[in-house]
């Protein structure tokens, strides 16, 4: 099969993006029967690789990491096959790694992956990244691009433009009627966060709406906190009649809050997502979201880093993509439409 990737591969074998990596690559130890699944699944699909080990004795190829939250977020494997598409294309050769969005297992695979003598770094960072993982690369001299979280710093970084698009979905609530949308959202310190809260109040600004600080949820990084803090807002005197949930980890525990509370949504409760994943379309409702080019994001962030290491002088380029809407009937649409 003409142009099989690491994530068809392991779609197929029911395994994660990074096991097949580590397989592929020689970068970690795999148990030996998912290795064996692994490597039949390959040969079935006519995956062709080649060790990084093997590749850098050979002086064939150039060899780039991809460090990102695999885990945590399903819709950056959409990211991983842009990434190994262009890389691929360019006759660039990836390895990928799971940071668990956890700084210090973040610095540690990092760390690994420059053992191996990679030629450039692709990055999802996690929060606390400078202290360790950023401190490394600078100091090793490592060519990087951030991706999806982007910094603000001068550094070559491409992600999409969170602040219009959460802009643009806050005001069709607002036309929709709703006076009262809610801000649902995840660590404040991360770019991504901010940005999104950003283009809440720019479209309150935009319709003329007063903000209320009651409305704002910030700081909520699981399923749980998310659902404590929705029950108080839809249990509240004068609870919200829309919500816009800043990131998908935290649409799960928000549609909880709203059955335990006996809320129907869409309609006592219109809800609107950043961030479109597998289950968005199959929800019950469907969910309106801002789905985002991961894809394109990750085709530029190899186009960016392989400018960057062969002209480590270039300027550095932060780049923006645009996202694009999903109306679904969480936020009261009917049918689906793109925007």
């Amino acid at each position: 099969m003409a142009g099989v990737t690491m994530t068809m591969v392991a779609r197929d074998a029911g395994v994660s993006v990074s096991t097949v990596s580590h397989v592929v690559n020689g970068t970690r130890p795999v148990n030996p029967e998912t290795r064996r699944l692994v490597l039949d699944t390959m040969q079935r699909l006519g995956f062709e690789h080649r060790p990084v080990a093997g590749s850098l004795a050979a002086g064939a190829t150039m060899t780039i990491g991809l460090a990102a939250s695999m885990s945590s977020n399903p819709a950056l494997r959409e990211l991983a096959d842009g990434v190994e598409e262009e890389a691929s294309r360019r006759g660039v050769q990836m390895v990928l790694v799971d940071t668990h969005d956890d700084a210090e297992h973040e610095s540690r695979v990092v760390a690994r992956l420059l053992a191996h003598h990679i030629d450039g770094l692709l990055i999802a960072p996690s929060g606390g990244w400078e202290e360790a993982t950023l401190k490394l690369l600078r100091e090793r001299s490592v060519p990087f691009v951030v991706v999806d979280r982007l910094q603000e710093m001068r550094i070559d970084q491409v992600g999409v433009e969170n602040e219009s698009a959460a802009c643009a979905l806050v005001e069709h609530l607002i036309q929709r009627g709703h006076q009262r949308v809610a801000y649902v959202g995840g660590r404040p310190e991360l770019a991504t966060y901010r940005e999104r809260l950003a283009g809440y109040v720019e479209a309150h600004r935009r319709r003329g709406l007063p903000l209320s600080s009651g409305l704002v949820v910030e700081d909520c990084p699981g399923e749980e906190q998310v659902r404590r803090a929705v029950s108080t807002l839809l249990t509240a005197q004068d609870p919200p009649t829309a919500l816009f949930v800043a990131g998908y980890a935290a649409t799960v525990g928000s549609l909880r809050a709203a059955r335990a509370a006996g809320i129907t949504v869409p309609g006592d409760l219109a809800m609107a997502c950043f961030d479109e994943v597998p289950w968005s379309g199959a929800a019950e409702p469907a969910m309106t979201t801002v789905a985002q080019p991961w894809f394109a994001i990750g085709a530029r962030a190899v186009q960016m880093l392989v400018r960057r290491m062969n002209n480590p002088d270039v300027p550095a380029q932060t780049l923006r993509l645009a996202g694009e809407i999903i109306h679904r009937r969480s936020c009261g649409c009917e049918g689906t439409k793109r925007a």
